[in-house]
Order: C-alpha cells, then sequence, then structure tokens
C-alpha cells in the first residue's frame, strides 16, 4: 500500500492538462472510484484556477488534504467501545472475519472488557473450532454451534449468556457470504432482527470485513451487504500487502462506511485503529 500515489509528483514540472488526465488515471487504478476520482480532480483545477496551487508540491498536498477530508471519521465513530455492545462482523469467505474478530477480542480483553464470541458460522466445517483457537489465544469465552445448526439458535444462545454474564462485548462470527446468493443474505437478516428483539438496548456495530487488495470488488460487496444490515463500518484487511489503497477514500465517499480498523499483518496485535492522515501519508510516500 505505502507509496502507491507518491510516483504521482515524481515526473511533473507544470500543471497542466495531461498532470489532471494522469493524476486521474492513477487515482482510478488506485482503487480510488471513478467517481471519487473526479471529484478530487475537479476540486484541484478550481483551486489551481483560484491560483491557490502554484506548485507541484501545493497540488500534493491539496489533494492529500482532500482525501483526509473525505476519510474523516465521526466523532462517535468509537463509542461502541465505550458501553455495553455488539459486534456483528459480516463479510464474503476467505476475507478475515474470524482473524479480525479474534484481534479485537484480544485488545479489548487487555482492555479489561468482559467479551463473548458468537460462533455463529455452522456452514463451513470446522469454523467453529478455528475461533475456538483464537478465543483461547485471546483469553475469551465463546459460545459455539455444530456444523449445521441454525446461526439464529447460536445466536439466540449467545444473548442470553452475554445477558447473564453481563458481557461488555458480544462478537458475532458469521459466515462467509456469498454476496449474490439471496438466502444467505435474509439469513443476515433474520440474525439481525433477532438482535433487534431480544437485546433492543445494546449498543449495536455492524461491521463488514473487506480484503483490501480486492480492489473495487470489496465496494460493491460492501454495497451488497448493506442492503440486509446497517453499516456502521468497515475493516480492510491485508493491507500490509499489494493493497492499493485508494478503496478506503471511495468506502467512506461513495457509500458512507467509514473505515475504523485496518489489518497490517497476521498477529494478533496487527489491527489497528484507522487514522487517516497516517494512511493518507503512506499511500503518498515517494
Amino acid at each position: 500500500m505505502a507509496g502507491f500515489f507518491g510516483r504521482l509528483f515524481s515526473g511533473f514540472s507544470e500543471l497542466n492538462e495531461d498532470t489532471y488526465e494522469e493524476i486521474f488515471e492513477t487515482l482510478v487504478t488506485g482503487d480510488t472510484g471513478v467517481r471519487t476520482s473526479d471529484e478530487l480532480v475537479e476540486k484541484l483545477r478550481e483551486e489551481a484556477k483560484a491560483n491557490k496551487i502554484k506548485t507541484v508540491k501545493d497540488l500534493k498536498d491539496f489533494l492529500k488534504k482532500s482525501m483526509v477530508s473525505m476519510l474523516t471519521l465521526p466523532e462517535d465513530a468509537y463509542d461502541f467501545e465505550k458501553e455495553r455492545s455488539v459486534l456483528f462482523v459480516i463479510g464474503v469467505n476467505g476475507v478475515g472475519k474470524t482473524t479480525t474478530i479474534g484481534k479485537l477480542a484480544s485488545q479489548y480483553h487487555d482492555q479489561g472488557k468482559r467479551v463473548l464470541i458468537a460462533a455463529a458460522d455452522t456452514f463451513r466445517a470446522a469454523a467453529s473450532d478455528q475461533l475456538k483457537v483464537w478465543a483461547d489465544r485471546a483469553g475469551v469465552e465463546m459460545i459455539g454451534g455444530k456444523e449445521g445448526q441454525d446461526p439464529s439458535s447460536v445466536l439466540f444462545d449467545a444473548i442470553g449468556a452475554a445477558k447473564a454474564r453481563t458481557v461488555d462485548v458480544l462478537m458475532v462470527d458469521t459466515a462467509g457470504r456469498l454476496h449474490n446468493k439471496k438466502n444467505l443474505m435474509d439469513e443476515l437478516e433474520k440474525m439481525n432482527r433477532l438482535i433487534n428483539s431480544y437485546y433492543p438496548m445494546i449498543r449495536r456495530e455492524n461491521l463488514v470485513v473487506l480484503d483490501g487488495t480486492t480492489g473495487q470488488n470489496a465496494l460493491v460487496q460492501a454495497k451488497e451487504f448493506g442492503q440486509c444490515a446497517r453499516l456502521t463500518g468497515a475493516v480492510l484487511t491485508k493491507m500490509d500487502g499489494t493493497a492499493k489503497g485508494g478503496i478506503a477514500v471511495a468506502l467512506s465517499k461513495e457509500l458512507g462506511i467509514p473505515v475504523k480498523f485496518i489489518g497490517v499483518g497476521e498477529k494478533i496485535g496487527d489491527l489497528k485503529r484507522f487514522d487517516p492522515v497516517s494512511y493518507v501519508d503512506r499511500l503518498f510516500e515517494e
């Protein structure tokens, strides 16, 4: 991810139409999205026309500032961490939902919170066993289901346990959903309604986990999942590899879904709170 947009400014000596065209193409290639890239370039044109951009450095600084503005999190982005809450974690197969839950559970446990994990992925063989490894590593409790069991029944049991044990954070793992399968989406909606019905006063956080290396496909997935659960945030995984990074801007600007965490490695401590300024700085490193 680091430095993908930095190369933009290494060969510019003046601002002209070719400059804007190259910026637009690079932003799109970097997964920023056509609509968002076009808006960023138009802002650059306006600033240059108003004579506020006179050098390539001015252009780079303004572009960075514009992207940070688009990525800025709402003031209450992490308020769910201050209250008793349910974290409902969804996403397609292979994006890292289970490891994300394990890493977050470890962080919250280290903060002194009582954490309970609901292993509601009963579709995939050994999913509960894999999550149990993470739960044990994080030092937290888990309610597991059997393969083929109704995920909502696992969730129902977990809600009961969370209430009885005065749990601070109930984290719900779900099966990897193929976003074009209506029956699986319907199941997610059922689980979402169950939380609303049996845990109505709890703080909700619906996180969609997305593979940062899949580019615009991640945007499509987020849009689909947003139709069955009101997404409050996104987790971008695999951002230490070949991810170009612009997808965070597209998610925030085009879908209104703030990125709240990024995964930068395999270790349990390699899930970080999202920091727009440092994130954009890394994108523009030369």
